[in-house]
C-alpha cells in the first residue's frame, strides 16, 4: 500500500501539482480496477483517476485489497488532513458505460497485444512461448482465400511457423493448431488489457467470464 501527497495533485483532492515520495513512484503504475455500482467490470482508471472520482463521490463501495492512500488538505476548523484509502476495485454510481452490457453483438477491437495475451504468448502452432517481439498475428484462413480480420480467425504465431504457413490454410501446410481461437467477453477484454493484474483483481474478473471460456479454466489454474 502507497501513501501519496495530493495536496496539490492535478485532477487531484485539491489542486496542482502532485507531491510523490520516489519510493512510491513505481507503485503507481499499479491500476485500479472501476466497476459499476452492479459490479460489473468498467475499465482499469490509474490513482489520479480514482482520486477524481472520490472527490466527486462518485464512489459508491470498494472492495479488493487497499492500494494507496491519498492525502488531501488539512481541515481549517478541524486541523485534521483528509485521507482518502483508495482500493484495487472500486464501484462507481451513474451510467455503466459498458458496452458488453448495452450490446449482446459487442466484439471487442482486435489488436496484437491483447491477441497475444489471449493466447498466453504460446505460438498455437509450435506450443513454444516467446516474447510479444517474436510473435505474429497469424490469419488462420489467409485473406487470398476469403478469410477476415476477426478474433475466430487470428492466432499468435512465431514467425518461423507463420512464415512456414504462408498463405495456406493449416491443413494445406500440414500444420494443426494447438486451441481453437475465441471471441472474448468485455470482462474478458477488461482482463487482457490490464498490464499488472493482481490476484484479487483477478479472481474478480474471472467471476464474470463463461465457465466454458479457455480463459476461465487458464485463471482458475494460476489461482490454485
Amino acid at each position: 500500500m502507497l501513501g501519496i501527497d495530493l495536496e496539490r495533485a492535478d485532477h487531484g483532492l485539491a489542486g496542482s501539482t502532485a507531491v510523490i515520495p520516489r519510493s512510491a513512484a513505481r507503485g503507481l503504475s499499479q491500476l485500479v480496477l472501476r466497476t459499476d455500482v452492479a459490479g460489473m467490470p468498467l475499465e482499469w482508471i490509474d490513482y489520479r483517476e480514482a482520486a477524481r472520482l472520490y472527490h466527486q463521490e462518485q464512489i459508491a463501495y470498494t472492495c479488493g485489497s487497499l492500494l494507496y492512500e491519498l492525502y488531501g488538505g488539512v481541515n481549517a476548523r478541524s486541523g485534521r488532513r483528509t485521507v482518502v484509502p483508495v482500493n484495487s476495485i472500486v464501484a462507481t454510481v451513474g451510467h455503466t458505460g459498458n458496452p458488453g452490457n448495452c450490446r449482446h453483438d459487442y466484439v471487442p477491437p482486435l489488436n496484437n497485444q491483447t491477441l497475444f495475451r489471449r493466447d498466453a504468448y504460446l505460438c498455437m502452432y509450435c506450443a513454444q512461448r516467446f516474447t510479444a517481439r517474436e510473435l505474429s498475428r497469424d490469419h488462420i484462413r489467409p485473406f487470398s482465400r476469403g478469410g477476415a480480420d476477426v478474433w475466430t480467425n487470428v492466432v499468435a504465431a512465431c514467425r518461423r511457423c507463420n512464415n512456414h504457413k504462408a498463405s495456406r490454410t493449416p491443413e494445406q501446410a500440414k500444420m494443426q493448431l494447438i486451441a481453437v481461437p475465441f471471441t472474448p467477453t468485455y470482462a474478458e477484454y477488461i482482463f487482457l488489457k490490464g498490464r499488472r493484474v493482481l490476484a484479487d483483481q483477478m479472481e474478480y474478473l474471472v467471476a464474470h467470464f463463461p465457465r466454458s471460456s479457455p480463459l476461465h479454466d487458464r485463471i482458475q489454474r494460476w489461482l490454485s
